[in-house]
């Protein structure tokens, strides 16, 4: 692990927190903190703009810290428990204390992670009926979720083109790093060709109102099977990426369960999600969102490979998934329209 900055190595200390802890584990993605508490978990963003995110100030962080709890409320209220100040008071850190306010943290109860479904496929241990539960609970939420003019938007061609161009210019710098330069070229022009032919069917989802707010960032590691079923995690930070057609969220799930080997699984998910909700035009959508879903976790891992507090020996592993996710997506571009 790199350098880690004050308030972080603080934080890993329990005297900081109101609950006391003897021990706190610490998680990291390119945009946060995690400290784990054992029943709760404590996450602060990292002050940075990655263009497509902004929490360079501690405004813009105390805002996103509330979007975090109002979003992901819709489908984990019971996780999400709110926003608490982190104080500093003769140069110490306290979550919660009395001192000067210098960061937000989102409290939530921590989820036993072993439940989670990305863990519960490494271990075989995954079943149909949980991913009909997953179908399920998705179908209602996607059914009540918030579809109005501005929303629909987002289905435009434009938006589209916007979002798939913007993957292929910020993955240039990574070519012959993570992405070779015939995979990049396979699947921008797959792409493309897609989106010119399929125009007319993009513009009917529009008219169907099946452009959502919708989750986001639907992986397997961001569900969890508890005395239901948790679904967290979601983008709070740039409604683009949350805004999209239902048929993008499902792809995104289908993809990663089979990047995970089990592709019986990702099929059963989606029959199950288009027998409940009745949406059987979704699956003409399915092998382009599912090529786009697998670049942008291609792309998403290869920019932790600039984060300066991720170890080197970290970055080894980070490149590997960064590669079999952009492999995964040349696979879909090579299956052709449908995909199957």
């Amino acid at each position: 692990m790199g350098q880690l900055p004050p308030l972080v190595r603080a934080l890993l200390k329990g005297d900081a927190y109101p609950e006391n802890p003897r021990h706190v584990d610490l998680m990291q993605t390119q945009m946060s903190f995690v400290f784990l508490l054992g029943d709760f978990a404590y996450k602060i963003k990292k002050p940075v703009d990655l263009g497509y995110l902004d929490f360079s100030t501690l405004e813009k962080r105390h805002f996103y810290c509330r979007q975090e709890v109002e979003l992901n409320s819709r489908l984990a209220p019971e996780i999400y428990l709110g926003v608490v100040e982190v104080t500093q008071d003769e140069g110490r850190f306290f979550v919660g204390g009395t001192g000067e306010v210098v960061e937000y943290a989102v409290k939530m109860r921590q989820l036993p992670r072993e439940r989670c479904l990305d863990r519960l496929l490494v271990r075989d241990q995954a079943t149909p009926a949980m991913l009909m539960k997953v179908a399920r609970k998705l179908v209602r939420f996607h059914q009540a979720s918030r579809s109005d003019e501005e929303i629909l938007r987002y289905g435009d061609i434009e938006t589209i083109v916007q979002n798939t161009e913007e993957n292929f210019a910020q993955t240039t710098k990574y070519l012959k790093v993570s992405l070779s330069q015939e995979i990049y070229d396979g699947i921008k022009s797959y792409t493309t060709s897609f989106i010119e032919r399929q125009t007319p069917l993009f513009k009917r989802r529009i008219e169907e109102d099946k452009i959502r707010d919708c989750h986001g960032d639907l992986h397997s590691a961001h569900i969890c099977f508890g005395h239901e079923v948790y679904i967290f995690d979601c983008i709070e930070f740039n409604d683009r990426f949350r805004y999209c057609d239902v048929a993008s969220e499902v792809a995104f799930l289908a993809m990663d369960l089979d990047v995970h080997g089990y592709p019986h699984l990702s099929r059963h998910f989606i029959d199950s999600y288009v027998g409940l909700s009745g949406d059987r035009e979704l699956e003409q959508l399915l092998n382009f969102y599912r090529c786009y879903r697998a670049y942008v976790r291609g792309k998403v891992e290869s920019f932790k490979l600039d984060d300066p507090h991720i170890s080197d020996e970290e970055k080894g592993r980070v490149l590997g998934i960064a590669r079999r996710y952009f492999e995964l997506a040349e696979s879909y571009a090579l299956r052709g329209e449908w995909g199957g």
